[in-house]
């Protein structure tokens, strides 16, 4: 898809219907809670940001832990809403059983219908990106009436197989036929001290056990990427689409169809992959933006609206 094409948008109240609840102050902010509950007899944990009526959940990347959006998390709390970070099964926090039949992205989408079971929250915004982003569809297609809306950063969808297959098929077999020397690489890596954020959080992959991480691979190998085309066509709640451009694993094209065929959504290019994680200002205020508009009481309207692009 070219980066000229005009996307759909979902937009809000006349001005003066409905006011935010003010921000937290620094002093006032509630420490972030972890926590964890049981589904099908396994553990999974998530970490509470901040108070309040409006939920958004967000869903990390595959092999990474819900560290990835911590910062992102407090961000949105500092804004006025309850923001609630899940590790799903075989990553972070959460149990990691190495049996590939457990994992799928189905799977995947039901536990974070599960976690709004558990936080008694009965609409959440729905946050993912990469294999979050595919969960967070997985989540709508299964409870549509439970997502208030979605914010899809990167989603994996028809252009991403040839991307996919070169990059994590190479990977799979580390750690399936070469698990004796990951298990060494991960005691390794397991006694460095903290590095930076960024850095330590992609430390995390190789920390862990292979067998595990080789189950999820061949899970979602063997199973579907996402809701087909049809599903996604009447997943009615505002979405909030965001791509980039030049990833193979995340083709921007895979963004700008997406947005085609959901019925609310807009495309908002990030300038790179990066973006969110070293200079997020800009991409964290569409996102509390869009997150503060689906809270609002009134139905939206559609009206079409440009694409918006990076800047530069």
């Amino acid at each position: 898809m070219s980066s000229s094409r005009i996307g759909r948008q979902v937009v809000g109240i006349e001005p003066g219907v409905w006011d935010p609840p003010a921000t937290y102050t620094a002093a006032a902010m509630p420490d972030p809670v972890e926590s964890t509950f049981t589904l099908g007899g396994h553990r999974l944990a998530y970490t509470s940001y901040g108070e309040g009526p409006r939920v958004i959940v967000l869903v990390h990347g595959l092999l990474l832990s819900q560290r990835m959006h911590a910062v992102l998390a407090k961000a949105l709390a500092d804004r006025g809403n309850r923001a609630i970070t899940i590790d799903l099964l075989g990553h972070g926090r959460s149990d990691r059983p190495p049996d590939m039949w457990r994992y799928s992205m189905t799977t995947f989408g039901a536990q974070v219908i599960a976690l709004l079971d558990h936080v008694e929250v009965d609409e959440a915004v729905v946050l993912g990106t990469s294999l979050g982003a595919n969960t967070a569809l997985e989540a709508a297609a299964l409870a549509p009436e439970r997502l208030r809306g979605m914010v899809i950063e990167m989603p994996v969808l028809d252009h991403a197989l040839l991307g996919c297959a070169l990059a994590f098929t190479p990977l799979m077999v580390a750690l399936t036929v070469g698990a004796p020397a990951m298990r060494l690489l991960s005691a390794v890596t397991r006694r460095i001290s903290p590095l930076p954020w960024q850095a330590d959080i992609l430390l995390d992959t190789v920390r862990q056990r292979p067998e595990p991480s080789a189950a999820v691979l061949q899970g979602l190998f063997f199973g579907r990427t996402a809701p087909h085309r049809t599903e996604r066509r009447m997943l009615e709640m505002p979405a909030l689409v965001i791509g980039h451009q030049y990833d193979i694993v995340h083709p921007f094209s895979d963004s700008g169809m997406l947005v085609e065929e959901v019925p609310n959504g807009r495309l908002l290019q990030a300038n790179s992959i990066l973006e969110l994680r070293l200079a997020p200002e800009r991409l964290t205020g569409e996102i509390a933006d869009f997150v503060a508009e689906c809270w609002r009481p009134t139905p939206a309207r559609r009206r079409p609206a440009k694409q918006r692009r990076a800047p530069g």
